[in-house]
Parts: structure tokens; C-alpha cells; sequence
């Protein structure tokens, strides 16, 4: 077993933000020969199971994931939704689904988020129905981003309002409606792409857990861990590994929006951000492994 293992964004560092495709032809090959190799790969996404299914399990399958997951070494996970669905990825590809429901929002909540973007913002953004738990209302890809950004603002104001008059707590920035009893459960969570109603419990972190987890599971860890993100959220990810005493460092493929300071150390790949970024910490890894 290689001393490494890797827990992925998957949308900038593997997947385009602009084609929200893995557009890298590199990216798939690398993540085939890592998880031949033994090497734990683990995909903690905000994204839902159906775009993992067909925008990443499904070339990697088709450029021989199959053949790397046979090994009794291998080991694959996704965590989505931020936590609220999971699932193991195998040589046949994604499992059984798992949903944890208790941090699901309400589904008539839903259904008037829905009916809000198709009667007011469908010229910009997309109802995500492919989420289980969470609500995910994202650009769409035909639109410039100026554009979208100049509606999004209006939405999140909107879909606030939506929640606070079907008496769930929420915060949004430093706005903040308690529920009758106080609690404030939700929050709305804007990304350069989207923005996200969800569970106050999900976060990367707990992600982070629930890959871990899986992978004792199935036999001894690594002690050294990578974790590659683009959103400060993503530092999570590294945060959980460190507080549970392994050794990590934390690639960040967007540092413009501000590096954290972390008691671990944060790798940028030069001047190259996003999808370009992760393609370069995977080459180094399969380079550094020796497996090409």
C-alpha cells in the first residue's frame, strides 16, 4: 500500500466549472492509475450522486476503473450533497445510495423553490432535481457568468423569503430568521455557480469522516493525506484529518478568493487554478509513485 491518500472537490479541481465536465483527459487516466496502484480516492462533493454517476464514475469506468477497483487493495467513496447521501464505488461503479433524510429540507419547500426559478430566473439558472436532501439552483451553462451573478443576488433574497414564510430557520451571510423554536437548522450557501439550501450539519468535514471511515473499514490507512479543493469550505476536508492526528497538507486550486491559515501547509500549483491545477497534483502523485 502506497503511503497516500486523496479526498477530491469534485467541481474545480476534476471537473470544469465552465463545461462542468472533466475536460482534462489526464485527470481521468491519473485517478485510474492511483486507484490501480491502492490508493484510496475518495470524492466529497456538494454535487449529487447522479453527477458523480455520469460526469465521473462513468469515464473513469470507461477508461478502466473497472479493472483498478478488482484489486482487494482498492478502495473508492463518494460522500454528496456535502454529507447527505454517500455510497462506495466499486468495479461495477457506484453502489446503493445511501440518504440520510433527517437533513432533508421539507418538499413543499422544494416544490415553491422550484416553481420560483422556472417563473422568474429560468433565463439564468437551473432547479437542480437530481438532490436528495439539499436544494441546488445552479447557472446555466449557456449564460455568461456576469449574467448569472447579477440574478443571484436577487434569488437568494427570494428563496430566504420562501423559507422564512414556511417557518424554517435559515441564515444567509450575516442575515439569520430562528425557527419558532429558536433553532436556525438552514443556511443558503452561494458558489460561483450556484447557490445551495442545506442542512446547517453538512459540510465538508463531515464528509471527510464518512469517506475515512468507510476506508478503515476495509483495512489499514495511510498516514499521509492530500486533500484539493477550490472553495474555503474545502479546507474542511484537511481539518478533519489533521484534528484526527494524520499527516496533511491542503491543494487549493482557486487560492484568489484567500488562503486560510491552517496549522498544516496549503500547496498551490503555481499559477495554475482550477480543473489545469488538479490535473498537475495528479500527475505529480502518479510521477512521484512511480506508476507510469
Amino acid at each position: 500500500m502506497h503511503n497516500l491518500g486523496l479526498l477530491f472537490d469534485v467541481d474545480g479541481p476534476l471537473a470544469s466549472p465552465v463545461s462542468r465536465t472533466i475536460a482534462i483527459d489526464s485527470i481521468v487516466s491519473d485517478l485510474v492509475t492511483l486507484a490501480t496502484a491502492g490508493v484510496p480516492i475518495a470524492f466529497i462533493t456538494g454535487r449529487s450522486d447522479a453527477f458523480i454517476r455520469d460526469q465521473v464514475i462513468s469515464p473513469l469506468l470507461d477508461n478502466g476503473l473497472a479493472d483498478a477497483l478488482a484489486g482487494e487493495h482498492s478502495r473508492m467513496f463518494g460522500v454528496f450533497e456535502k454529507g447527505a447521501s454517500w455510497a462506495p464505488i466499486g468495479s461495477h461503479g457506484m453502489s446503493e445510495v445511501t440518504v440520510d433524510e433527517s437533513v432533508a429540507l421539507p418538499e413543499p419547500v422544494a416544490r415553491e423553490i422550484r416553481a420560483l426559478v422556472a417563473s422568474d430566473f429560468s433565463h439564468t439558472m437551473f432547479f437542480d432535481e437530481t438532490k436528495r436532501a439539499m436544494i441546488s439552483v445552479e447557472q446555466n451553462t449557456d449564460v455568461a457568468h456576469d449574467a448569472y451573478l447579477a440574478d443571484q443576488g436577487r434569488f437568494n433574497d427570494a428563496a430566504f423569503a420562501v423559507l422564512v414564510r414556511n417557518g424554517l430557520g435559515v441564515r444567509y451571510g450575516e442575515r439569520e430568521s430562528p425557527d419558532s423554536a429558536g433553532a436556525v437548522p438552514f443556511r443558503l450557501d452561494p458558489t460561483i455557480i450556484s447557490t445551495d439550501i442545506e442542512s446547517v450539519q453538512l459540510d465538508k468535514d463531515r464528509g471527510a469522516e464518512r469517506a475515512l471511515g468507510y476506508f478503515e473499514s476495509l483495512g489499514p490507512l495511510p498516514r499521509l493525506w492530500r486533500s484539493v479543493g477550490d472553495s474555503r469550505s474545502d479546507y474542511l476536508m484537511a481539518d478533519h484529518l489533521h484534528a484526527a492526528g494524520y499527516e496533511v497538507a491542503h491543494v487549493d486550486v482557486r487560492p484568489t478568493d484567500g488562503i486560510l491559515e491552517r496549522p498544516y501547509r496549503v500547496i498551490v500549483e503555481g499559477e495554475l487554478i482550477h480543473d489545469e491545477a488538479g490535473a498537475a497534483f495528479l500527475s505529480y502523485w502518479v510521477d512521484k509513485l512511480q506508476l507510469r
